[in-house]
């Protein structure tokens, strides 16, 4: 019976993919594999049956996912992002269904326990993106933070050296060699401009954008500069990256922390296998007795 089961997933899902394998190539060509490796296969999938259903993506969790890959993407890619983030929720549950039904058809029987087991399972892995997502803002306004109190710097320095503001911006964004999520954004803000879009509008979508809060104060302190006219600019911005490069000593000690954190496992993994190998010899001899 359970062996029937299993074949009737495996049936349903292939008849799945023979009808999405072709259909979305060209929705989906733009990711890369190693962020969505299951591009080729689970991914359209997923996508084909959020098409039947006719998915509105508008519900509250949906607008907060929304918030977070325009974050990441930026808000001209968030839709499109939200689609291949439901898509890939559902490819990963369609695969982790195909191997949990394998693993109860090779047992032969299910009871409550095992099948209370599969769901928090199927559950794990349909949430599993979630928390991907969170580690990915987190660890992008990380690095923001990091090369923001740099490019603050230089900025100070080139408009005190008698360069306009956007003028000093564009030096850095053309001598810039990095390709960071900060420096993207900074990138951004210059092809805006030279888009004609106000630079007033240019610099606020810039904190938007970057959603880190002394980059927020930073640009209030440019659009107020704007707005006023006022010459004190550049001791407000002296004033504001020491403060950052505080910001940053605390957070290169955060990430020099969490490495630490990440050698422990290998660590004790390395100490129980030499234990293993130093008294494994004793054992033998004592066994021998």
């Amino acid at each position: 019976m359970l062996a029937f089961l299993f074949l009737g997933v495996v049936l349903v899902l292939a008849l799945l993919y023979l009808k999405s394998k072709n259909k979305y190539k060209d929705f989906f060509q733009s990711l890369d594999p190693k962020d969505y490796p299951l591009r080729e296969s689970f991914l359209p999938m997923g996508h084909f049956l959020l098409q039947k259903i006719n998915y509105a993506y508008n519900t509250r969790y949906d607008l907060g996912l929304y918030n977070k890959l325009a974050e990441l993407y930026g808000y001209k890619q968030a839709r499109y992002y939200l689609q291949v983030y439901w898509a890939n929720k559902l490819g990963y549950l369609l695969l982790g269904l195909l191997i949990m039904s394998f693993f109860i058809a090779a047992m032969g029987e299910i009871d409550a326990v095992m099948g209370i087991f599969s769901v928090l399972v199927l559950l794990a892995v349909f949430f599993a993106p979630d928390y991907e997502i969170k580690k990915k803002i987190a660890q992008r306004n990380l690095y923001m933070r990091l090369d923001f109190p740099d490019f603050l710097n230089k900025l100070t320095l080139l408009i005190n050296a008698g360069m306009t503001f956007t003028k000093a911006w564009e030096k850095i964004v053309l001598n810039n060699q990095k390709q960071t999520p900060f420096y993207q954004e900074v990138e951004v803000v210059i092809q805006d401009i030279l888009k004609g879009k106000p630079e007033f509008q240019a610099y606020e979508d810039f904190a938007r954008r970057c959603r880190v809060p002394e980059i927020t104060r930073f640009t209030a302190v440019v659009l107020q500069n704007m707005k006023k006219g006022s010459s004190e600019l550049v001791p407000v911005l002296r004033l504001l990256a020491n403060e950052c490069w505080e910001m940053r000593k605390n957070a290169a000690k955060r990430l020099g922390e969490e490495a630490s954190t990440k050698l422990i496992l290998p660590m004790m993994l390395m100490f129980i296998a030499i234990l293993l190998i130093v008294s494994a010899p004793a054992l033998l001899a004592l066994r021998g007795l």
